[in-house]
């Protein structure tokens, strides 16, 4: 079947599933004084989702190590530490702080918060103490649920914030005046939990963005965006059901089987938390917790839980299809290996496609401030377009506009504003940036792309990513993109160094694969094969090991930046 006739499924398929009376049919309603696009049959708050789930009973949900807990045990243990929650007198508005790495009861601590009309705040488990402070301060939630890491930062810090009740996860050694979240769910258990109204434009949590400079941003994701982002997930996975349909590829009335999703990337991201556990939990399936990221033991856990998808940033999926043990580990319950997070770079689309056989790669551009996925694209659609990032989901409006907010000509690259339910209601105490970052309801997404003709999205890079060489646009994605395809290069980051003639100049660093080896000639000969002469990096620096990293795996290139700026250009 040719593209064109592929795609003409695919936008039919598109309308049926959207149009009045179908199951994501989108309207337009007023949304904080906003006329803003949503689904119709989306669940009015998350309280009502989380209840409805509880008809999958003995489906297993919760699964960590040796522990599993069905959909009807968490549930019981959700109300319990909900009615406890109520005790500490946390209602409507209020905040709960959640400070631990992938445990199991990060996911039950927020769907009772959320129950009982609390806040989540997030706590990026990699904070050092005096971040944690930050983030305490500016939310000053009435309880934090914290594991031992945590605890031993939290500590020395507890005079410099507000009060709060601490709730204690798998700690050896309860300290004073610190519950136990066994003894919360004992105390718990039996007891009611209020009824409570919900609106749908409240605050549901409050996810930190890394930032560039300063203290992080208090994203205030609503109960209403984050519902619109299962909604968005659910409609990418009906849609590409629905074309492979059309297309005869599986039987129209085939029975859905639970999914299993290994769960990569922390939960204090949208990326495993608005996507990974919503739309599992909507489907009825497990969840997989990882103590931390580790390719051998993610394949493991793939053929031992029979694990349907995994998603996380992309330089998991190469270490996955690259890892000694692949080829002898079961991995044919996987249907979809994705990335976030970060681009997909075109080569592992085709890597995927090739490597694993029951699995077709698939990808969704989003930020915490859409509360997850903007755009989605998988199998054929990703393969033949394996640059672009999809369409932006039913709920969007999108706009591409210079560097005065001005609509750019068609076809050509701007930065991508987006509009719809999905957006924050803004930053947690910062009326100056929600300006600056949204108007009109239009959220700046600091974001260079481009739209094709038929829709699709390449995101070519990060505005501050993007190096300005002797007045050419060099975009970081594209040069490593090039890199990646080197046989050689495991990992590689590109960033501009300053330089006296040119203003900036291309710079890459790059972790070679164990075993492999390679000259800067030799990467630049090959880039030069596959890019424009002026994007080819002037600069190479070989590191002894893997690129740093922050929690949720994006390269940090900033870091990367400071360190060897200086060195590269003597």
């Amino acid at each position: 079947m040719g593209d064109q006739a592929m795609h003409a499924i695919y936008r039919q398929t598109w309308e049926e599933l959207t149009a009045p009376g179908a199951m994501f049919e989108v309207v337009t309603t007023n949304v904080r004084g906003q006329p803003l696009r949503a689904y119709r049959n989306a669940p009015k708050n998350i309280r009502e989702f989380w209840q409805s789930t509880a008809a999958f009973g003995d489906n297993a949900y919760l699964v960590y190590e040796e522990e599993r807990l069905t959909y009807r045990q968490t549930h019981e243990r959700v109300n319990a530490l909900a009615a406890w929650l109520v005790a500490q007198g946390v209602g409507p508005g209020d905040y709960v702080a959640v400070a631990m790495r992938n445990y199991p009861e990060w996911m039950q601590a927020y769907w009772a918060t959320l129950m009982v009309g609390g806040i989540v705040v997030g706590m990026n488990a990699w904070w050092v103490s005096h971040e944690m402070a930050y983030a305490l301060n500016d939310s000053r939630p009435r309880v934090m649920i914290l594991d031992e890491e945590r605890l031993a930062r939290f500590l020395p810090i507890r005079d410099d914030v507000p009060p709060m009740t601490l709730l204690g996860v798998r700690l050896s050694d309860p300290a004073t005046n610190i519950t136990p979240f066994e003894s919360a769910i004992a105390a718990g258990r039996g007891q009611p939990v209020p009824e409570v109204d919900i609106d749908p434009d409240a605050d549901a949590c409050i996810f930190y963005t890394s930032g560039t400079t300063g203290h992080p941003k208090g994203a205030q994701l609503t109960h209403r965006g984050c519902l619109s982002n299962m909604f968005s997930l659910a409609f990418a996975g009906a849609l590409m059901t629905g074309v492979a349909a059309k297309r005869g590829l599986v039987q129209a009335d085939t029975p859905a089987v639970p999914p299993a999703t290994l769960i990569t990337t922390p939960l204090f991201h949208v990326t495993a938390n608005n996507c990974g556990a919503y739309a599992t939990t909507m489907a009825g399936g497990a969840l997989v917790h990882m103590y931390r990221w580790d390719a051998g033991e993610a394949l493991q856990l793939i053929e031992r839980e029979r694990i349907t998808s995994m998603s996380g940033v992309p330089v998991m999926a190469r270490e996955l299809i690259s890892h000694p043990d692949f080829a002898s580990r079961d991995t044919s319950s996987l249907v979809a290996l994705s990335g976030g997070g970060a681009q997909l770079q075109p080569d592992l689309v085709g890597k995927i496609d090739e490597t694993v056989a029951t699995a077709r790669p698939g990808t969704g551009y989003g930020m915490t401030e859409t509360c997850g996925i903007i755009t989605s694209i998988s199998g054929d659609f990703f393969v033949a377009k394996p640059a672009s990032c999809g369409p932006a989901m039913p709920v969007y409006e999108t706009r591409l506009v210079d560097a005065d907010g001005n609509d750019v000509a068609p076809g050509m690259p701007g930065e991508l504003w987006v509009r719809g339910a999905q957006v924050i209601r803004g930053y947690l105490n910062r009326a100056e940036a929600t300006a600056s970052s949204i108007t009109d309801g239009w959220l700046h997404t600091g974001d260079m792309a481009r739209i094709d003709e038929e829709g699709f999205l390449f995101i070519v890079d990060r505005i501050k990513d993007m190096v300005l060489r002797g007045g050419e646009n060099v975009y970081c994605a594209e040069v490593e993109s090039a890199l990646f395809t080197h046989p050689a290069v495991a990992e590689t980051s590109v960033f501009g160094v300053p330089d006296d003639r040119l203003g900036e100049e291309v710079a890459a660093a790059v972790f070679l694969k164990p075993g492999a080896s390679a000259t800067a000639g030799e990467l630049r000969d090959h880039c030069a094969g596959l890019i424009s002469k002026h994007k080819v990096p002037r600069y190479l620096v070989f590191v002894d090991e893997p690129l740093p990293r922050n929690a949720s795996g994006k390269f940090l290139k900033r870091e990367l930046r400071d360190r060897y700026a200086q060195q590269l250009i003597g």
